[in-house]
């Protein structure tokens, strides 16, 4: 037995009305991964930049270089993160380079708190 018109129109309102839900409900769950990866970027970047550093320049002209931490506030400005091979390389260069010792770079480096200069 064939459905009637309205029979028919109301499957497809009631189909319509399901499709519309799962429409919504696919869109809060990519609103909700799409949320979620992008904290998980974040998270990535805060723990790369701590366990990255940076080197500021000497400030003045007798000055010398200082170490922080990737995430040093007094650092910020300054682009690029140094690796712990790039910062052995860059003592190597500059045997005068200074630790800020706000940040502490060397506990983050393994090693001991150097003397005051």
């Amino acid at each position: 037995m064939e459905m009637s018109i309205t029979e028919r129109l109301d499957k497809q309102r009631t189909l319509l009305e399901w499709l519309r839900y799962q429409v919504t409900s696919t869109e809060r769950t990519i609103r909700n991964l799409e949320h979620q990866e992008a904290e998980e970027q974040r998270r990535r970047e805060v723990a790369r930049r701590e366990l990255s550093w940076k080197v500021l320049p000497a400030r003045a002209v007798q000055g010398h270089p200082v170490l922080h931490r990737g995430n040093c506030p007094d650092a910020k400005n300054v682009a690029g993160l140094l690796s712990r091979d790039e910062v052995r390389i860059a003592f190597e260069e500059f045997p005068e380079l200074e630790m800020h010792d706000t940040c502490a770079p060397w506990g983050s480096l393994g090693i001991d708190k150097p003397p005051t200069r």
